[in-house]
């Protein structure tokens, strides 16, 4: 059996490779990053005219209509190039939900804005996905919103926001609706945004197809994505440290002819290799509805979240004590690393979602 990508699949990847590097350089992740909370709109512009925002809107709402390996394939290259625009949430997860679950009426208003990349939804979905923190959670009582979700992602300039409540419903809230709070959170990524959501009987508009369903496969999905991002995050530090070994010197020769510098060089990429075939393969089950899709998307994001923190430590060791200083940026992709690693479920968390799944816990 030949599991590959396609033609066209490498040649979207290809593709983007050469486009990010103009739409979001280092100096362009640089800025956004000192400007702490402005909403980079020339990088979704850009992503939008790729037709990025359309990857799993249906051909017949004005998108793509491609499938979640080809969103992975996607969110490899963002974490390669550490993207300051929303993806998981306002790409992945928020067209997914309103295609599933959405009324025909939802689905025809909000699914062409989406791909054309004027609409933003950002995701409220982690209580339930990744376990409630204290004081959080979301009720749903005669139509309204009561609680607060503590880590809602891509919320930053969203118009609208999509909320998951304690009964696995799904529900469209209005960024401006009376009641609702939403305070922008300071993480160690700030190529991301997250915010911590308050609701105070907030008016909303329910997804009338959601079930518990929906909301796995929704969960499914963004840890998928989010172990794509990480697969293209970590191989990036692995390229910029075997780059820096061969040009840095140590005692008239380069640090890279050392064997222990070899061995950690080869230690990250025998990391983080295995992880891809495990990363398209989680997608493709996704796109199949295979009966192990959802095994498959969680072992991918513990996998990866623990071969790239491995791979981010030690690409930081290679470049010694330039390593963690501002000038050379490493740390953005080490910070994104670590967003990733917690979000929608750390390792550990996802064992045991794998082993309940198994029947094993």
């Amino acid at each position: 059996m030949d599991f590959s990508l396609s033609a066209q699949q490498r040649e979207l990847q290809d593709s983007l490779e050469k486009s990010l590097a103009a739409i979001s350089p280092i100096s362009r992740v640089r800025r956004h990053a000192d400007e702490r909370g402005v909403f980079a709109d020339d990088v979704w512009q850009g992503l939008a005219d790729l037709g990025v925002c359309g990857l799993l809107v249906g051909e017949e709402f004005g998108g793509l209509g491609l499938g979640l390996l080809d969103a992975a394939l996607v969110a490899e290259m963002l974490g390669r190039h550490v993207v300051p625009a929303p993806f998981a949430g306002a790409i992945v997860a928020a067209p997914l939900a309103v295609a599933a679950a959405g009324s025909d009426a939802q689905r025809h208003d909000l699914l062409p804005r989406i791909a054309a990349g004027t609409l933003r939804i950002g995701v409220a979905l982690s209580e339930p996905l990744a376990g409630a923190r204290a004081n959080a959670g979301v009720r749903c009582r005669d139509g309204r919103l009561e609680g607060r979700a503590l880590f809602a992602i891509d919320c930053a300039d969203a118009g609208t926001l999509l909320v998951a409540d304690d009964s696995n419903g799904l529900h469209l809230v209005d960024r401006a609706a009376a009641g609702l709070v939403v305070t922008p959170l300071d993480t160690v990524d700030t190529t991301r945004s997250t915010a911590r959501l308050e609701f105070d009987g907030v008016p909303s508009a329910p997804l009338p197809g959601a079930t518990a369903a929906t909301l796995q496969r929704l969960g499914d999905a963004l840890r998928v994505t989010l172990a794509a991002d990480l697969l293209g995050a970590s191989w990036k530090m692995i390229e910029q440290a075997v780059d820096y070994a061969k040009v840095r010197e140590q005692f008239g020769r380069p640090i890279g002819s050392f064997q222990s510098v070899k061995h950690l060089c080869a230690d990250m990429v025998a990391e983080i290799e295995p992880a891809r075939a495990l990363v398209w393969y989680a997608a493709h089950a996704l796109d199949e509805i295979r009966p192990d899709a959802s095994l498959a998307a969680t072992h991918a994001k513990a996998y990866l979240s623990e071969g790239a923190r491995f791979v981010a430590r030690a690409a930081t060791e290679v470049h010694g004590g330039i390593g963690i200083t501002d000038a050379l940026g490493l740390h953005y992709w080490f910070k994104r690393i670590a967003w990733d690693y917690q979000a929608f479920g750390a390792p550990e968390r996802l064992r045991e979602h794998a082993a309940a799944l198994q029947g094993l816990a």
